[in-house]
């Protein structure tokens, strides 16, 4: 009998390349996937660009009276962490509703205040007056002030911030 020299024999040099490089193979995932996982999985979140906000207890809010609220948002987005502040009028209204504004004009941005002799929110940029509604008395504003969405659970409020 005769030997045919492609028959499927491996020698002992053969066996050893395929293992070494079968484990090989298995130990480069082992420790190279999380290092891959690490870097693409920033990338792959999903970002939240709503949240509803706790403003805490509806009591602390007096009835007529614009109250402002200030909270800070932080935002991931991979590995930058950035912080944004914003303020909210809270007026709480003798029939039960309550209605939130931003404090930020719609003219620059700027921070408007509310003033109690005058009923009026002022932004003092321009001179902009909006009234307790946030409707523009004067100045160039565009449109009245921005208006939160509201919630009350268990006798706390509660905005809908929408970001973006």
């Amino acid at each position: 009998m005769s030997q045919n020299p492609s028959s499927s024999t491996i020698d002992r040099q053969g066996f050893v390349k395929i293992v070494m490089t079968f484990l090989g193979t298995i130990m480069g995932a082992v420790i190279g996937l999380p290092f891959i996982n690490y870097f693409i999985s920033p990338s792959l979140k999903g970002e939240a660009n709503e949240d509803w906000i706790a403003l805490g207890a509806l009591e602390n809010y007096p009835i007529g009276e614009p109250t402002l609220f200030n909270f800070t948002k932080t935002k991931v987005n991979g590995w930058e962490k950035t912080s944004h502040s914003y303020g909210v009028f809270v007026l709480r209204e003798a029939g039960g509703k309550v209605t939130a504004y931003s404090n930020v004009c719609t003219h620059l941005s700027c921070r408007v205040n509310w003033q109690e002799e005058h009923k009026q929110y002022h932004c003092p940029c321009h001179d902009a007056a909006f009234d307790i509604h946030g409707n523009v008395l004067s100045g160039p504003p565009p449109r009245p002030l921005d208006e939160y969405q509201t919630k009350i659970e268990e006798g706390n409020l509660y905005i809908h911030l929408l970001e973006g």
